[in-house]
């Protein structure tokens, strides 16, 4: 398995630690490739399919997203299975995706501005985090990948592409 990282986000170190170390009570071989631009995503896609037991885990960045097409593309010419932080990358072709909700975050994003609307000062309000997640299978992936995804796993899922 390839983890896909920006070493430029503060983050990656404490996420390359977790899904290590969730790789290894799994007996899940974590390789981590850092990327920093296009052709560095290239390398290290083309690099993970000549392993055995190749597979993504795409890191939660801007950079990442913002050649979330190109990643998507290759792990497909690849026939790599791939999970993404974000819906975005099952719509576009993706496998699938878990990570936080956006409409969820945008709601609270709005009771917030309500609240400073009203007078509350922004230092007081509490940073919080995402409380809602969600699960995206692209199916019509999966199929090209002559993947099966568990009845129970597309009922867990919060939306099934088809």
């Amino acid at each position: 398995m390839t983890l896909i990282t920006n070493p430029a986000n503060e983050n990656t170190a404490q996420y390359v630690k977790a899904i290590t170390a969730a790789g290894d009570t799994k007996k899940v071989a974590v390789r981590v490739a850092s990327v920093r631009d296009a052709a560095d995503i290239q390398d290290a896609i083309e690099n993970c399919s000549k392993k055995s037991g190749g597979g993504l885990i795409v890191f939660p960045d801007g950079l990442v997203l913002n050649h979330r097409e190109l990643i998507v593309e290759l792990a497909a010419r690849y026939r790599l299975p791939a999970v993404y932080p974000f819906r975005v990358f099952p719509e576009v072709g993706g496998l699938l995706s878990y990570g936080p909700s956006f409409l969820a975050i945008f709601r609270r994003a709005a009771d917030y501005v309500d609240k400073i609307l009203k007078g509350t000062r922004p230092a007081d309000l509490p940073v919080e985090t995402p409380t809602k997640f969600e699960l995206v299978i692209n199916l019509k992936t999966a199929q090209a990948l002559d993947l099966t995804i568990s009845p129970r796993l597309q009922i867990a899922a919060d939306e099934l592409i088809q």
